[in-house]
This record gives structure tokens, C-alpha cells and sequence, in this order.
């Protein structure tokens, strides 16, 4: 049986309980803990080894440290873009299309994922305990005819956002991704994924006049060619997660290729997407663009970008990741990661 020993009791007028002195609660180490004869549920000590206030829920002690509360993470995870295609000839312009944008998940404020999705769950953290991190990668730039390469996915935890497809070329689809890859001539437009982006758009053909249809973005399907100009890539989405509203998940831009004609270009799209034969931006996973009358443009690599309470300190246990420095504003804290695969903790 407990004893409860003190020095004096008074009378208090309010509807609570003062206590002038600490409360000071009985001490073990963790090994007189675990020993203590029958435990109930709440019963609560000071653990002398770790320095926290431990309880009993019935079953096994708990620590109540700081790490033992939960709190809320705010996410931004875009995958890498899918890179365009490269369709090359004699005496004939051919299509090449631009590849789709890297897959778009938030849970921000109120902000949309991709793909015209709503605002995802919240994500509550535990202190000390790892969350896997990985940044995918763009496609690799196609540099002798064929169709491009799709992006690789980016994961935060259970977060998992889809690589873009790859753009296609001549009369070749593009590939299906977080946002599709566009389309050569005479073939069918590509589809993004649910609540991560938008579909690809067609190519177009007449006579000897080939484009290439835009790569899908997060934020607006890719166009169709037309006569002779080649798909604009689909819209990214903006998000003011850092502070500055910025446009990332961009799709890349059709192009007509070969060794005449070939003068015409699509535009890609805002947030990262290529123009023809150029890369999507670094760390928006914007696609590619479609290969004219050189090499198509690689897909953009993907981000994931945490926002958290400012009394919490982010860590990287194990390396692996390139992450920036913890930026304050407003209470909270948020870091970008840019390259890598590893894990998180928070302390």
C-alpha cells in the first residue's frame, strides 16, 4: 500500500489543488522499475536511468518524454519527371513528345495534390522514430531515337508519389505516370495518376508534318499537336509551403524532329516542364521536353518537403540525405530534401 507523507495540509479556496513545494514522485532506476511487484494502470514514476516520468497503461512502462508526444507534419512529395521522346529522320519532320510531370501529394494548409485531387490526411509524427525518405529521380535523356524514360518515384514514409511517364515519339504512345507522358503521331494520349496528375496529350499528323503531344502536368493535362505545332506541356501547381508560393510538377513540351521542318515547338509547362530538348528543373520533377534535332530533354528530379513545429528538431540518422537547413517562420520550420534515399527522425 502507498503512503502519503507531508509536511502540512491547508485548506484552499479554489477548486483545485496548490501545491507550494515540487511534487516529487517516488525514483527508480529502470531495472527497480521493471521489478516493482504487480504494477497498475497510471501508476507513474521517475525513471532515474533515463531522466522521464514513466507509466504503467496496464500492459508495459511508457517514458512521457518529449518524444513521446505526437505532432503534425505537413508534406509536399513530387516524384521525378518522366523524360521526352526522340523520333529522328531523313527528309521528314516526326514527332517527339514531351515527357509527364512527377506525381504531386500534399496535405499543406488547404492546398490541391495533383491531378486535381483534395487536400490528403494528416500525417502525425512520434518523436525519435525514423520515417524513410527517398527522391526519385528524373528519366534519362533520350539520346538516339526511341521513346523516353519514365521518372522514379519519391516516398515519404507511406507517401508514395509515382514516377511521370515518358514521352513518346513517331507513332509511339507515351508511357502512363504520375502525369503522362505525351503522345507521338497518330498515337493514343497516356493517363496520370489519381489525385497525382493529369493525362498526356496526343500527337498529330498530316501529309509530312509530324508533332509530338505535351507531357502531362500536376495541375492541367498536356495539349494536343496541331498542324504543325507540337503539345504545350500541362500546368504544375503552385504551392506556398516554403513561405513563397512557387509552381512545381511543370509537363514537358512536344517537338517536331528531324532534318527539315522542324521549326516549330511546344512550350513547357509552368512549374519546372522543358522546352524542347531541354531538362525539367531539378527538384520540381517537371518532364522533360521532346528531342528535335538533338537529344530530348531529361525529367526534372523530385523533392519532399516537411513542415513541423519549431520547437522540434529535424535529424538525418544514418545519412544518405542531401537536406537544407531548418528555415523558421511564423512557428514552424520546414526543410527540403532534395537527393537521396534514407530517414528522417525528429527530436
Amino acid at each position: 500500500m502507498s503512503t502519503l507523507e507531508t509536511n502540512n495540509i491547508g485548506k484552499y479556496s479554489g477548486n483545485n489543488v496548490s501545491i507550494d513545494d515540487p511534487l516529487k514522485l517516488k525514483t527508480y532506476t529502470t531495472t527497480e522499475r521493471d521489478a516493482l511487484s504487480s504494477p497498475a494502470a497510471g501508476d507513474t514514476v521517475y525513471n532515474s536511468t533515463t531522466g522521464t516520468i514513466d507509466f504503467y497503461n496496464g500492459s508495459a512502462w511508457n517514458a512521457t518524454s518529449d518524444n513521446t508526444f505526437q505532432f503534425a507534419v505537413e508534406y509536399l512529395v513530387i516524384a521525378g519527371g518522366g523524360s521526352g521522346g526522340y523520333s529522328y529522320g531523313s527528309n521528314v519532320s516526326r514527332g517527339s513528345a514531351g515527357g509527364g510531370a512527377g506525381g504531386y501529394r500534399t496535405n499543406y494548409a488547404s492546398e490541391t495534390s495533383g491531378g486535381g485531387g483534395s487536400n490528403e490526411s494528416d500525417f502525425t509524427a512520434t518523436g525519435g522514430t525514423n520515417y524513410s525518405v527517398t527522391i526519385g529521380a528524373g528519366g534519362a535523356a533520350k539520346s538516339s531515337g526511341g521513346v523516353g524514360n519514365a521518372g522514379t518515384n519519391s516516398v515519404f514514409d507511406t507517401i508514395i508519389s509515382t514516377g511521370g511517364g515518358y514521352g513518346g515519339m513517331s507513332n509511339q504512345d507515351g508511357g502512363d505516370g504520375g502525369s503522362g507522358g505525351g503522345a507521338g503521331y497518330d498515337s493514343s494520349a497516356t493517363n496520370g495518376t489519381a489525385n497525382q496528375g493529369y493525362a498526356g496529350g496526343y500527337g498529330w499528323t498530316s501529309g509530312s508534318n509530324f508533332g509530338g503531344g505535351g507531357g502531362g502536368g500536376a495541375g492541367g493535362a498536356g495539349t494536343n499537336a496541331a498542324s504543325n505545332n507540337p503539345g504545350d506541356g500541362g500546368v504544375g501547381v503552385q504551392s506556398s509551403i516554403t513561405g513563397v508560393a512557387t509552381y512545381r510538377g511543370g509537363g514537358g513540351a512536344g517537338a517536331q524532329s528531324g532534318f527539315t521542318n522542324y521549326t516549330h515547338n511546344g512550350s513547357g509547362g509552368n512549374g519546372g516542364g522543358g522546352s524542347p530538348t531541354t531538362s525539367g528543373t531539378v527538384n520540381t520533377g517537371g518532364g522533360g521536353g521532346g528531342g528535335k534535332s538533338s537529344a530530348s530533354g531529361a525529367g526534372g528530379s523530385g523533392v519532399v518537403i516537411l513542415r513541423y513545429p519549431d520547437t522540434k528538431t529535424i535529424s538525418n540518422p544514418g545519412g544518405g540525405l542531401t537536406i537544407s537547413s531548418e528555415t523558421s517562420a511564423g512557428g514552424y520550420k520546414y526543410v527540403e530534401i532534395t537527393a537521396g534515399t534514407g530517414n528522417v527522425s525528429w527530436s
